[in-house]
């Protein structure tokens, strides 16, 4: 046994030997090493991937880029619109009131894009949907716009309306911007050095109708600049103005009207001032200012807008038909948090907050958090004896003031909840309004990305 051992230890050791002898005479397999160089070709060959709010996909060499991007905004609105007066009922309603999805990038290094649809009210409408060139980088970020894109006035108006203060805008954005967005072609630069600054301009319109051809329908020419003198770290001071002028075309060969209208402090409000069917042609222009000071800011604008009536209605009255409405605000804000709001010079406008202390239960993180106060007017034709004695429609012409308070949290940069309280007036000798006091309370859960 222990012999029969022996030759099979010899067996193997001798099978052994030999796999050892041919292996040694086989050829050395190499590893396989890659080079610096080709090691950074491969990387410029896999895209980039950043998150903002979603993920911003690129390459590396930045030639391309792509991001879906949109906004989430559910309202509550209780609003009381003193029906003895007004004749409206209260309001107590929720709302889809922006829900919007779309994409935006770079092609070619030079051109940028942006298509975004808003599905809100159960309508579908398009918002922005633009390409533009953007080779001019080195000129102080010049872009040429061509597309739908927003029109340029206002401070507050070109803000998006994921970073504006309030839930809703000041009464003269919606009273004189019926249009916040057209088909034309813009010119866009800034800068955002230590004195910054920016510069909007556009023609929009006339647009193609369903029959292939030109219409002849709204042209609007604008023109806005700020600057931004001092523009640090914990202090901006922004001053701006702008210019518009527009014609509204005709509509199967008759002259189309602008209305003059503004809701009463919430989305969901009836519209206590409204001069309908006024204006066939119209010159707007705005003063705008602001400064931060690190939690701290004011911020404030004055509009004046004269419509050309008809000339109809001119030669029905024995009067100067030539109205000239007005709107103001001026606002307060403060963070109760270590945090500030977020000035663009090089667009003239604010943008998104980013608290220092995002909200989380687990670390103590409790977001950023920020009150309020704005006082509010808007006069869209509180004498309108003249034109009511030449037969317009202007049983509603008249003002309104109001005032609004707001509590906002910001859990994350992506993240909003906003609470406002509202207090309105309406007032005009011939506005069959006159004298309703207006109250609400809204909430808003917000998230963009």
């Amino acid at each position: 046994m222990i012999g029969g051992l022996k030759k099979v230890s010899l067996y193997l050791f001798a099978a052994a030997s030999a796999v050892a002898i041919l292996a040694s005479a086989a050829p050395v397999a190499k590893a396989q090493y890659i080079t610096r160089a080709e090691f950074e070709e491969y990387k410029k060959s896999q895209p980039k991937v950043e998150w903002k709010g979603a993920p911003k996909i690129s390459s590396q060499d930045g030639k391309f880029s792509f991001k879906v991007r949109g906004r989430l905004q559910v309202d509550y609105n209780s609003i009381d619109q003193d029906e003895q007066i007004t004749g409206d009922p209260d309001i107590n309603d929720w709302e889809a009131r922006r829900a919007r999805l779309g994409v935006e990038g770079t092609i070619w290094y030079d051109w940028d894009y942006k298509f975004e649809i808003d599905f809100a009210g159960n309508e579908v409408d398009v918002k922005d949907a633009y390409i533009a060139y953007a080779g001019f980088s080195d000129w102080n970020n010049l872009e040429i716009l061509f597309g739908q894109f927003k029109i340029a006035n206002s401070l507050e108006g070109m803000t998006s309306s994921r970073y504006i203060t309030f839930m809703e805008r000041a009464f003269f954005i919606e009273a004189f911007e019926a249009e916040p967005r057209a088909l034309g072609v813009g010119i866009h630069a800034g800068s955002d050095d230590a004195f910054g600054w920016s510069f909007q301009s556009s023609f929009n319109g006339p647009n193609i109708g369903d029959d292939g051809v030109w219409s002849d329908g709204p042209t609007i020419w604008a023109a806005r600049a700020t600057v931004a003198p001092v523009n640090t770290d914990d202090t901006k001071v922004h001053l701006g103005a702008s210019y518009r002028s527009r014609n509204n075309g005709t509509e199967d060969g008759v002259t189309a009207l602008y209305d003059y209208q503004s809701r009463a402090g919430l989305h969901l409000s009836d519209r206590f001032v409204e001069a309908d069917g006024i204006g066939e042609a119209d010159d707007y222009w705005g003063l705008e200012g602001a400064v931060v000071w690190r939690r701290f800011s004011v911020q404030g604008e004055y509009a004046e807008l004269t419509p050309d009536v008809p000339q109809y209605y001119k030669s029905m009255s024995s009067r100067s038909l030539s109205p000239d409405y007005n709107g103001w605000y001026v606002f307060g804000s403060v963070f109760l948090t270590d945090d500030m709001r977020n000035y663009e010079a090089d667009k003239g406008e604010f943008g998104r907050v980013k608290p220092n202390d995002p909200f989380d239960l687990k670390n103590g993180g409790w977001g950023a958090w920020e009150i309020a106060g704005r006082w509010d007017s808007v006069d869209v034709g509180s004498d309108a004896s003249a034109l009511l004695a030449a037969g317009a429609d202007c049983e509603e012409c008249g003002d309104q003031e109001g005032w609004t308070i707001a509590l906002n949290w910001y859990p994350t940069a992506y993240t909003r909840l906003m609470f406002n309280v509202i207090g309105t007036d309406v007032g005009g000798e011939f506005n069959d309004n006159d004298g309703a006091d207006i109250s609400g309370f809204g909430m808003r859960g917000q998230i963009d990305w």
